[in-house]
């Protein structure tokens, strides 16, 4: 038998998605969210931004800040994500994609607008292309203002999800 006839044969092999929790909402609406525990793997979604956001990100997560001390870590797919870190204002092009990339996301998740850009379109406010905030389009859990954000903000916003 050789290994391509093998291969052939088996198809695409992958494990079923794991059970969902449903998330109980409290007597005053939905529960506010808390610190994730141990580390949060982040996601980052260029939704449009002008890339002053990624450098810091970068910036942040270099040897100088080391982000990945206090339990953050960048992770490639957003099914491996607990939180979403979404720079720049929303883009026409970018919408879709974004809510795609939220609902993909496992729960409990948070999303994360990074700049003045995702909080309120920054200067990009009103602009053709542009569909609206993070806000405007996913539920938007802590912010980071600034434009862009020291790396020193943006890791102490993130260490708010950790809780250390």
């Amino acid at each position: 038998m050789s290994v391509l006839g093998k291969i052939l044969r088996t198809g695409r092999v992958a494990e079923p998605a794991l059970p969902v929790a449903p998330v109980a909402d409290g007597a005053d609406g939905p529960p506010t969210p808390g610190p994730l525990a141990g580390s949060v793997q982040l996601r980052h979604i260029d939704a449009g931004s002008c890339n002053g956001c990624e450098l810091e990100i970068g910036s942040a997560f270099g040897p100088v800040y080391d982000a990945e001390r206090y339990g953050l870590r960048l992770v490639a797919s957003p099914r491996h994500a607990d939180a979403l870190l979404v720079t720049g204002p929303v883009t026409r092009n970018m919408a879709d994609p974004l809510r795609a990339v939220f609902d993909a996301t496992p729960n409990p998740k948070r999303v994360v607008a990074v700049g003045d850009c995702a909080m309120n379109c920054g200067v990009f406010a009103g602009g053709h292309g542009i569909e609206g905030a993070v806000g405007d389009i996913v539920p938007v859990d802590v912010e980071v203002p600034g434009c862009p954000p020291a790396p020193e903000a943006l890791i102490a916003a993130l260490r708010g999800l950790t809780g250390r």
